[in-house]
């Protein structure tokens, strides 16, 4: 659990982080690595679907490291929001950076 603050996973943890902040990757970007680090990038699409005023957003905002908006307003349409995250496998041992695509 805590191989994202250890020196073998601070590498991968530094890469999605600027300033102590999540970085907000745009569609065609992605976390850079040393190219000894490189690892596969498992990517999921999650479609977040509820009633009105649930905070559906405001998850997705929480998740991506954004700021939650302080008022209620429906989302228009689709928001799609990625979120890269690293990991280790416990099976293979081996890092890899999940990317996950919410539809909101």
């Amino acid at each position: 659990p805590g191989w994202l603050l250890s020196p073998a996973g601070r590498p991968y943890l530094d890469s999605i982080f600027h300033k102590n902040q999540r970085r907000a990757f745009g569609l065609l970007e992605h976390p850079v690595l040393a190219p000894a680090l490189a690892v596969p990038t498992v990517t999921y699409k999650l479609f977040v679907s509820g009633k009105s005023g649930v905070g559906k957003t405001a998850l997705v905002a929480t998740l991506a490291g954004c700021p939650v908006p302080p008022v209620h307003h429906e989302t228009l349409g689709i928001e799609a929001t990625s979120v890269y995250w690293p990991a280790k496998i416990r099976a293979s041992g081996r890092p890899v950076i999940f990317q996950l695509h919410f539809w909101d």
